[in-house]
């Protein structure tokens, strides 16, 4: 059975959500997974010092539209003020729920203190919650990693960490900073963290099926599952049918998304990313990897739309 689960006031009505991605989760494909079940979505990470200084690039990443809501922003740095600050930007912007990543493992947000480092500083981590909380009233959530190291892992006292410093919820990637993506994901880390605090609890780490979302949803005790790369040219692990085993139908997919990336998007200013997402719709499939070179080979948007009317349901 599907259950419900609640961020403060705000309720969350299906427990398969879409995670943050650096460089795909934008405003088309956030409003397409939403469309085929997920029950919430996060932006990419929005930099706070971007929001302060209003950066022009920054605010255009935080573009939201009602039909895509109830919608997570997230947010990453490691001054605790400036975070306070970007949280009270956020606060007047059409969104549901701020997200603090303190689990991002890429090096030049590491080397800067934010992301998975701060797993290392707890008091460090504590003022940023603090801050963010004390400057908005919305439900406010924390990313995490399960640790620094398999010899670290302190995700369970982390989020009594967060919980005691006023977070309403945690997402919890079962690697650690060291694994980065690759490696087994550990949900015996997780479950103990859903055991250890009274909040929320969203747990994260290769789900690439509907069926597994509900299958690890069950085996955490976990509140939600977060997906990722798996959502990748695969809008339907939110959806019970699951994912085609058509062209046609998994063209319609690609469609649907390029029809959004047209309402929202410059699409030729940003071709080489709409080609990222589209290729990936064909992976795995009798006939798929014809079609990816096709569009590979496309020099303009118009070009990729014509590869998705050539095919008929």
């Amino acid at each position: 059975m599907i259950h419900t689960f609640q961020l403060k006031s705000l309720q969350i009505h299906k427990p398969l959500i879409l995670a943050p991605l650096a460089g795909y989760t934008d405003l088309p494909f956030r409003l397409l997974c939403r469309q085929y079940g997920a029950g919430l979505c996060y932006t990419e990470m929005i930099s706070c010092h971007g929001l302060v200084y209003n950066k022009k690039k920054t605010l255009q990443m935080t573009r939201t539209v009602s039909e895509e809501r109830p919608v997570s922003l997230q947010l990453f740095g490691a001054d605790p003020v400036l975070m306070g600050e970007a949280a009270g930007i956020v606060s007047d912007m059409n969104v549901d729920i701020i997200d603090i990543n303190m689990g991002c493992p890429v090096k030049k947000v590491v080397k800067k203190g934010a992301g998975a480092a701060l797993m290392k500083n707890l008091d460090l981590a504590a003022a940023i919650i603090r801050q963010v909380c004390s400057k908005t009233s919305l439900p406010v959530t924390v990313k995490i990693r399960t640790g620094w190291s398999h010899d670290t892992l302190v995700a369970p006292e982390f989020a009594r960490m967060a919980e005691d410093n006023g977070a309403s919820g945690i997402a919890v990637h079962g690697r650690t900073w060291t694994q980065g993506f690759g490696g087994e994901v550990d949900w015996q880390t997780i479950s103990r963290v859903k055991k250890s605090v009274s909040i929320p609890v969203i747990g994260n780490g290769d789900i690439s099926t509907y069926q597994d979302g509900l299958t690890f949803l069950q085996i955490s005790g976990c509140d939600g599952v977060m997906i990722g790369r798996g959502a990748l040219g695969n809008p339907w692990v939110f959806s019970e049918d699951g994912t085609p085993t058509t062209l046609a139908k998994r063209m319609k997919g690609l469609a649907d998304h390029l029809c959004l990336i047209q309402k929202y998007s410059r699409p030729d200013k940003i071709l080489a990313k709409i080609k990222n997402h589209a290729g990936r719709y064909f992976k795995g499939i009798a006939g798929g990897s014809a079609i990816r070179r096709k569009i590979y080979d496309v020099s303009c948007f118009e070009e990729l739309l014509e590869i998705s009317r050539s095919f008929s349901m």
